[in-house]
């Protein structure tokens, strides 16, 4: 196919594939871009403003105009593609609480949005009202308040538009964050019915089996006996364990970073017993072995990755900026890549692709900001983000923190890519308000 004609036309596809190919975005390390990105992304900004071009995001390998190839050239950076699409950034806000409970727990599942977890979704009353909800993204104990006196409080950190309307202002008034808006709440109840509902249409079917077992006419042959035998004994252990598991129970400056973090103090009463630290659950959206191939695709690399005891990841570093540029793992291609996931509000434990280069963003009021940008993983996985997983934390598979997850920009109905705050820059923030902030803690 022929390249563009101009700078804002393109020519169809055309001979024997007609249609364009389904393709893998994958992040943009170790070329020769990735050297100048810090100078070349303010001038295309710079070049766009001068023409009165408005932009959402300028992202690697997301260009538009022969201008820009010329200035790419010019700093050495030669063979680009450039594309133009429309788009546009969107916020994704969205008795005591239970414990993170072994993956053997035929509650482990549906729980896990009443637990400690981090991911656990929230909500406050006056974001709530416009059905805003969001996620926690960590924990930290404070130790020593701005004073200097022992402190025994543990904040909890999430965006600042998931816990408040008006981001602008300050000084204003504390208000209740409480665990799961009323539609979180309402699709855990519906998670919970379904789960036992499973569990009671199993029972049913293990005692008519027995039922049928136990009426059939005694067989001459010592072996069908036997067989049967065997059965009736086995589908008595497997419904002794189904009526036991139908008992379930409720039981975070000069860069333009986006600061939007926010911080509550957690109710030491509902927290205390059951609080791990900063754990992610991994739930069983994925299998062990999937997960291992999604994050180390090419079986001759680095292969860190293990997949946790009970499906308890611990958040246990910070990816600094310096290692964000340069990743440890390669694809199946060679290439560098970063893989990321995250355990939101709305879509659950999801993973995705680090873009590797910084995007450059511009709201509707003109306002710009530089962001970490994720990719989906790819086009069978689904989108990485959606409304109401404002506050996520995005990490790598070694449980090390890459960024607290604020918006997304949607196509076809759904996220095709996320932003996030550095999570390196969002602790460096934090701790200027409490500098004494300890976030390895494991109990309360």
């Amino acid at each position: 196919m022929d390249p563009p004609t101009s700078d804002d036309t393109a020519v169809a596809p055309y001979g024997r594939h007609p249609h364009l190919p389904t393709k893998t975005v994958y992040g943009v390390f170790n070329t020769p871009l990735n050297a100048v990105w810090d100078t070349v992304a303010p001038q295309i900004c710079e070049l766009l403003q001068a023409r009165k071009i408005r932009y959402s995001a300028i992202k690697t390998a997301r260009f538009i105009t022969h201008d820009i190839l010329a200035l790419l050239e010019a700093n050495g950076v030669e063979g680009a593609v450039v594309e133009w699409y429309e788009g546009a950034v969107e916020k994704l806000s969205g008795p005591h609480l239970l414990r993170v409970t072994n993956d053997t727990n035929p509650t482990h599942y549906v729980r896990r949005f009443l637990t400690t977890a981090l991911g656990m979704p929230i909500a406050t009353a006056e974001t709530e009202a416009a059905d805003a909800q969001g996620s926690v993204t960590l924990f930290f104990h404070e130790n020593k308040d701005k004073h200097g006196a022992p402190s025994a409080k543990v904040f909890g950190v999430s965006n600042c538009h998931v816990l408040r309307e008006d981001t602008t202002g300050a000084g204003a008034p504390p208000q209740h964050v409480r665990l799961a808006g009323f539609r979180r709440y309402q699709r855990g109840l519906d998670e919970i019915k379904a789960c036992v509902g499973g569990y009671g249409t199993d029972a049913e079917l293990l005692a008519r089996e027995i039922v049928e077992l136990e009426a059939k006419p005694k067989s001459e042959d010592p072996e069908e006996v036997a067989e049967d035998e065997a059965a009736v004994e086995a589908k008595r252990e497997k419904l002794t364990k189904v009526k036991k598991d139908i008992g379930i129970s409720v039981d975070v400056l000069g860069r333009k970073y986006t600061k939007d973090i926010g911080t509550f103090e957690v109710d030491a009463a509902r927290f205390k017993a059951q609080f791990k630290g900063n754990v992610v659950d991994l739930g069983y959206k994925f299998a062990p072995r999937q997960l291992a191939d999604m994050f180390y695709p090419q079986s001759a690399g680095r292969t860190a990755f293990k997949f946790p005891a009970n499906r308890q990841l611990r958040i246990n570093d910070c990816v600094t900026r310096e290692l964000l540029a340069v990743p440890g793992c390669f694809d199946s291609n060679g290439e560098p890549c970063l893989i990321v996931m995250k355990d939101g509000n709305t879509t659950d434990l999801t993973v995705g692709r680090y873009a590797g280069l910084e995007a450059y963003l511009c709201d509707d009021l003109g306002v710009e900001s530089i962001e970490l940008a994720v990719y989906n993983y790819d086009k069978q996985s689904g989108p990485f983000s959606a409304k109401g997983d404002s506050g996520s934390l995005i990490f790598d598979g070694e449980g090390c923190m890459v960024g607290i997850l604020h918006s997304g920009m949607p196509k076809g109905g759904s996220n095709h890519v996320t932003y996030a705050t550095p999570a390196w820059w969002a602790i460096e923030q934090l701790k200027l308000k409490y500098p004494h902030a300890d976030f390895n803690r494991i109990a309360f």
